[in-house]
């Protein structure tokens, strides 16, 4: 009887090589490796997220994916690691766009290649069954990645023209005459630029990661989760028109200094909020309309 238990702790063990001192020495080596490969890659990462406004949301993205590793762990540590060689085409790959993106200066190919050597290493060491259980914190990292330039460029510029036609149409209703040239509206008093910072997508690219970080914390239901999520662009965008509408009154009633300098980013901040709340709103009327049921997920 004591042999046949040990010949089961013995098996455990051998499914659960992850708790072995041989295994973690292994995985210390190789995460010490992927750091020193991805150094400079890193620190050039970080120092964006600290000078780029647009990006500073980036800091939290990490944190929130170890903190669902590690609220998730006792699940994790139910899966059988069944290592998979089709791991190794995957790290292959990622290593390659890393090549890529150092020799062309590309720095989206750099960083993005360091999930797909992670994806690589998961599949490789652990497994199909364990990367499915991982995959939203792994896919989460996604939003810690700056969007390359072109492609920001090509999310701005509508963004700017939109935000322009609306308070060009909403202006007049309101009292104020305007006349619009592109994303300049003419008012009485100055002229007002939707300028790229006022495109909304700083508040774009942070209301989304904090979309899905609250609907992770606060619901259970994964389409609600989604919900959250897609509705944190409309809710943005919404937020962002009333901004500019709100700043072409204050001009024309108030004092045209209210569009520039601290009274101009602070109306920014202030709109945030107010997009934090819609979006709090938004959950609270799905609970009221469809509340959870026990066991729902």
């Amino acid at each position: 009887m004591t042999e046949l238990v040990q010949t089961e702790d013995s098996s455990a063990h051998t499914k659960t090589g992850r708790f072995s001192w041989g295994t973690r020495w292994q995985f210390g080596i190789l995460g010490a490796l992927i750091l020193w490969l991805y150094a400079s890659t890193l620190a050039h990462l970080v120092l964006q997220w600290w000078q780029d406004p647009n990006f500073q949301h980036g800091f939290f993205v990490p944190l929130f994916s170890a903190f669902v590793v590690w609220q998730e762990r006792g699940e994790l540590a139910k899966i059988d690691l069944r290592p998979s060689w089709t791991g190794l085409p995957i790290l292959a790959f990622g290593l390659c766009v890393m090549i890529v993106g150092r020799l062309g200066a590309e720095l989206f190919l750099s960083r993005s290649s360091l999930l797909l050597v992670l994806a690589g290493l998961i599949v490789l060491f652990c497994g199909w069954d364990f990367f499915r259980a991982v995959f939203l914190p792994w896919a989460f990292l996604i939003l810690m990645i700056p969007i390359p330039t072109i492609l920001l460029n090509q999310v701005t510029l509508p963004l700017q023209l939109l935000a322009a036609k609306v308070a060009a149409g909403a202006l007049p209703i309101l009292g104020v005459p305007v006349l619009r040239e592109g994303n300049i509206i003419y008012l009485p008093r100055m002229p007002l630029e939707v300028a790229e910072a006022c495109s909304g997508i700083r508040s774009l690219m942070s209301l989304v990661t904090l979309a899905i970080i609250y609907g992770y914390l606060s619901e259970r239901r994964r389409w609600v989760r989604w919900l959250l999520a897609l509705a944190s662009v409309p809710v943005t965008v919404f937020a962002n028109d009333v901004r500019i509408v709100g700043t072409g009154l204050l001009v024309q009633y108030w004092d045209p200094e209210m569009a520039a300098g601290y009274y101009h980013a602070s109306w920014g901040w202030l709109i945030f909020v107010v997009s934090l709340a819609m979006l709090y709103a938004i959950h609270l009327l799905v609970r009221f309309l469809l509340p959870e049921k026990g066991g729902e997920s």
